[in-house]
């Protein structure tokens, strides 16, 4: 490619503004290339992405081979809620890992969509990752959205880099996240915003002892908001209740370790959820015994909206609650 005319002063911004739009390679992909050093202005490699460029400089662009992917295509079941030539969004059930691992080489999420794609899916996120963008839990329930080519991994990439996809939780949480509560307001990193939503900031890493755990901390590790919104109460007093959970940043186990901070863990959760006793006689008892049962954390990814990275159509897709959230609730109900 050829720089045009009027460059960037720079050359990452060069090269995103004059690389050609087939080439799929977003801003986040072209400065990993520089950095890799499979960047070539006039001929020399160039590893400095503020590197000026003139008009008229020759820029060759060394984008590897994507590697064939390891994983078996698997017939499981897929639940479609939408599919076109670049991307597909599916409603994932508790109990599915999104992509292999260690300990879980086969019944994922990628394993049923390479079936369903005849072994095909993005190859940006890598062999063990094909195609995935973005992830949920195993024991979380909902939508995810995963790129088909990679021109949608690129383009989706950046709308979750941005923290511009829309993505709403429900959740089933421990006792009342009252924004009137004053142990609430003192809590460090909660605040209380308009229309009674409690906004979690924080950052998060790992647990300095468990390091299958995510903790909270103030300084150290990756930024993350989360805002919450009591919906409905269960219980008297409350013991239960029904949250509205919207992600500005997604971080790992982030809605489950905020509010827990917050000192609301999620039902059914065995890592952050607490061992939370129900006062006798507060709920009826078929959900006494439902909620003694529930066996994964209860939420579940209702909402996801985006831009779609090649039509550029805003677009929403919503999930109903799975089966054994709705019958929990409809039992807190009493």
């Amino acid at each position: 490619m050829t720089i045009g005319a009027n460059p960037p002063p720079r050359l990452d911004k060069a090269l995103a503004r004059d690389v050609p739009e087939e080439a799929a390679l977003s801003r986040t992909r072209l400065a990993k290339l520089i950095d890799e050093g499979a960047v070539r202005v006039a001929g020399d490699v160039v590893s400095n992405p503020k590197a000026s460029v003139r008009e008229g400089d020759v820029i060759e662009i060394a984008v590897p081979d994507v590697a064939e992917s390891h994983i078996e295509a698997e017939d499981l079941p897929l639940d479609v809620r939408f599919e076109d030539e670049d991307l597909i969004v599916v409603m994932k059930p508790a109990g599915m890992v999104v992509h292999p691992a260690p300990g879980t080489p086969s019944g994922t999420l990628v394993n049923a969509l390479l079936h369903h794609f005849g072994g095909k899916l993005s190859g940006v996120g890598g062999v063990g990752r094909p195609g995935i963008v973005h992830r949920i839990d195993k024991d979380t329930s909902g939508l995810l959205v995963i790129a088909k080519s990679d021109r949608a991994h690129h383009g989706l990439a950046e709308q979750f880099a941005a923290h511009s996809v829309e993505r709403l939780y429900l959740a089933l949480v421990h006792g009342h996240p009252d924004p009137a509560d004053p142990r609430l307001r003192g809590v460090r990193g909660v605040s209380i915003e308009p229309g009674a939503v409690i906004k979690v900031t924080s950052d998060l890493a790992r647990h300095k002892t468990d390091r299958q755990k995510q903790a909270v901390f103030f300084g150290h590790g990756k930024h993350a908001i989360t805002r919450a919104r009591v919906l409905e109460v269960f219980g008297t007093p409350v013991q239960v209740s029904l949250v509205e959970c919207r992600l500005e940043t997604g971080r790992t186990h982030q809605i489950r370790v905020h509010m827990a901070h917050a000192g609301h863990g999620l039902i059914g959760d065995p890592v952050y959820g607490g061992r939370r006793k129900v006062a006798k006689g507060a709920l009826p008892e078929d959900a006494m015994t439902r909620l003694a049962a529930f066996a994964r954390q209860a939420l579940h990814a209702a909402v996801l909206g985006f831009v779609h990275p090649v039509s550029g159509e805003t677009i929403r897709f919503e999930a109903a609650l799975p089966q054994d959230m709705d019958a929990l609730i409809t039992s807190l109900r009493g």
